[in-house]
């Protein structure tokens, strides 16, 4: 096995346009960097809407090009990969995404987006075992083929649409999920059944997951490890134990804080955090960006972006740390 970590996410930043023709850039994504080992593990990346972490996830998965830097995926560049080194990667990563009703085309039936597939990835020309192929990954999801057959999206609930999605990804055995708010639209009934299936896998499969999610209640029950994201960039990120009960930056004690009051969310969004829809000019202020909100900030945090500093397993942009 080459190399120390299966993934390396290298200052990887997204600009977008806005204004007039879309001349002034704002990042999305700020020089965002991260590693994971080959052991299998959830990593979390959390934060509010809008802070950048689809952005990210569609990234790694290869859907977007990065601005700058770079993703590394077993040593190789995937924005260098060729046609065959391509569906190497497409096997090995795959992803999950919130609205299974997305994800299939309404007038597809879905059993043939498992066969497409499993002929695409796995380049099965035999029918009979690609019958197979897919019906052990439905039972896995716990359904069958014999209840997806011939049937349309419309005709599932969304967590069973969900589970198919699923199923779909499990198809090319892949080594990495990125799962994208993958129970954001599921009934609460089915949200943990998901989730422990992807625990499950883990653990038995050895899959590892990026599990993309503004839920911190999910977060905390399925995480290895967690990043927290603020306005485009990660702010705090260890041990999920210790980033959430430890509470290092100032964001994630604010960010966790008024969970226990769901009643006052909205309000403590305002004062605290700042609601969805931020303002483009709040990605792209010189210093720390959670400057303007900050109870503890100082001349420097308005003046310079703090880097990643060290506290216990944790690493925490926050000038406090210095």
């Amino acid at each position: 096995m080459s190399g120390q970590y299966m993934l390396r996410v290298v200052n990887l930043s997204k600009f977008f346009g806005y204004g007039f023709l879309g001349r002034v850039k704002f990042p999305a994504v700020d020089n965002v960097s991260f590693d994971m080992e080959y052991k299998p593990r959830i990593l979390t990346i959390a934060g509010e809407s809008g802070c950048g972490k689809s952005t990210l996830a569609r990234m790694i998965l290869g859907i977007l090009e990065p601005s700058e830097g770079a993703v590394i995926y077993k040593e190789r560049n995937i924005q260098a990969l060729k046609s065959k080194e391509k569906k190497w990667f497409y096997r090995e990563v795959q992803a999950i995404f919130q609205d299974p009703y997305d994800t299939f085309n309404p007038l597809k039936k879905v059993d043939r987006y498992l066969y497409e597939t499993a002929g695409n990835l796995l380049d099965l020309k035999d029918a009979r075992k690609a019958q197979d192929i897919v019906d052990t990954c439905l039972r896995r999801v716990g359904l069958s083929l014999d209840e997806v057959k011939g049937k349309y999206p419309s005709e599932f609930s969304g967590g069973q649409l969900q589970r198919v999605s699923i199923a779909r990804a499990l198809i090319s055995e892949p080594k990495l999920i990125v799962a994208d708010e993958p129970v954001s639209m599921i009934d609460a009934s089915m949200r943990m059944n998901i989730l422990n299936m992807f625990k499950e896998f883990k653990e038995a499969e050895e899959i590892s997951f990026i599990y993309i999610t503004h839920d911190l209640a999910t977060a905390y029950y399925i995480s290895d490890d967690i990043a927290i994201m603020y306005r485009g960039v990660i702010v705090e990120m260890g041990p999920a134990d210790e980033v959430l009960l430890k509470r290092y930056h100032p964001y994630t004690k604010a960010l966790i804080e008024a969970l226990p009051e769901p009643s006052k969310r909205e309000d403590w969004l305002t004062r605290k955090v700042k609601p969805p829809g931020m303002e483009v000019k709040e990605f792209i202020m010189p210093g720390c960006k959670y400057v303007d909100i900050c109870p503890y900030r100082e001349d420097i945090c308005e003046e310079k972006k703090p880097p990643m500093f060290d506290v216990g397993n944790v690493k925490t942009a926050c000038w406090l740390y210095k």
